[in-house]
């Protein structure tokens, strides 16, 4: 594999970005919306600063640092921010906060991410204690929703928080408790604790099938909280779950390329594909695992294999440009205005597939800085 290609890849999206229009958001390019904090950059931006740390290039913090200069005024309110949706993926962005405050000392930063932390804190939860995914989703958890906010919490915490990340492996512990199929080790993307969604079974409150890059959202979630919180039980609780679903999601890998299916229990089926967002997240989550060691050190040439196989399958460099494809643009459950969202398998791997999209990207993104954190 010549890794130089994909720096290539990576420094060509950036130079073709601007904080008010990025190459790699194909939802807002497709609708012709105009640039907003949103989930979608947030991850393009995390796997950005974690690509200056390693290389120690200052165009990829410059960058991030322009971007959310774009947004974030100086007594850190957040234009385009909308409190009201209470929507854990508009948290998302807020996860570079942190280093930006570290690397610049601007207090807007800390304003801000004071303001993120504070519109989580009446942020409504299931009776469990779990935050709802969004307004429009009552009463719902969907493993999405884990890596939109809890890193977030965690670092916020380390930070300026005093260090208390109790309420964090309690909502991952009723994830595990709720959202876990025992036989198979793998997690629905969705639940419902009122039972009430179109899409709910009505005994357990999940929805019908597994998705690849919700799973990829757990599991990247994990891998990160792993290496914000401190040593102690907490840490150890989320590490047992992390083992135990990498471990789950191994038996599921496509033996021939390391990648995983949209749908990830059902390979081979008609119109099921290996999809790249959800493969590139378990292929960070599996060399980021083993790196810090909470997985054996087999899982790092795993996950070599799957980044490997994505980039051998789908990132293409042709005279138009360069494309990594194999992407699945977005998928959800309802709300009830939208019921072909209902979470069956005909519903997965009906909805588009894109390429150069910031939820393939920017996971692909970070598990190259794990891949270069390997001597490759």
């Amino acid at each position: 594999m010549d890794y130089t290609r994909i720096d290539a890849f990576i420094d060509r999206l950036v130079e073709t970005s601007t904080p008010e229009r990025t190459a790699w958001n194909m939802e807002k390019i497709r609708e012709g919306r105009a640039a907003s904090w949103n989930y979608i950059d947030g991850c393009m931006l995390t796997a950005l600063m974690e690509m200056g740390r390693i290389t120690g290039q200052e165009r990829y913090l410059e960058f991030v640092e322009r971007c959310i200069d774009h947004f974030v005024g100086e007594d850190g309110a957040i234009r385009t921010f909308n409190p009201e949706a209470c929507n854990l993926d508009d948290i998302n962005e807020g996860r570079v906060l942190f280093a930006l405050y570290e690397r610049a000392g601007k207090q807007q930063y800390r304003l801000a991410a004071e303001k993120l932390a504070k519109q989580l804190e009446g942020h409504p939860r299931t009776a469990e204690g779990n935050f709802w995914h969004k307004a429009i989703y009552p009463h719902q958890v969907w493993l999405d929703g884990i890596y939109m906010a809890q890193p977030f919490r965690a670092l916020y915490a380390r930070s300026f928080g005093g260090g208390d990340y109790s309420d964090i492996v309690k909502q991952i512990a009723t994830v595990h408790d709720r959202m876990r199929d025992p036989q198979k080790g793998l997690y629905y993307h969705g639940y419902d604790a009122s039972r009430k969604a179109f899409w709910a079974d009505q005994e357990s409150g999940c929805s019908k099938n597994f998705w690849l890059r919700s799973l990829g959202w757990f599991a990247v979630a994990l891998a990160d909280l792993l290496d914000i919180l401190p040593e102690g039980q907490d840490r150890d609780k989320l590490a047992a779950i992390f083992s135990d679903l990498m471990a789950s999601m191994d038996r599921y890998a496509d033996a021939q390329t390391g990648l995983y299916w949209q749908v990830p229990d059902q390979g081979g089926r008609e119109g099921n594909y290996l999809e790249t967002s959800g493969s590139a997240m378990m292929a960070y989550a599996m060399l980021k695992g083993a790196r810090l060691g909470f997985l054996p050190k087999e899982y790092a040439a795993k996950g070599k294999k799957t980044f490997d196989g994505i980039a051998e399958k789908y990132l293409t460099f042709t005279d138009e440009g360069i494309g990594l494809g194999g992407i699945c643009l977005v998928a959800g459950l309802g709300p009830e205005t939208n019921r072909r969202r209902d979470g069956s398998y005909e519903y997965y791997i009906s909805e588009p597939v894109v390429e150069n999209d910031a939820k393939g990207v920017a996971p692909f993104v970070l598990a190259y800085t794990e891949i270069k954190q390997l001597g490759a």
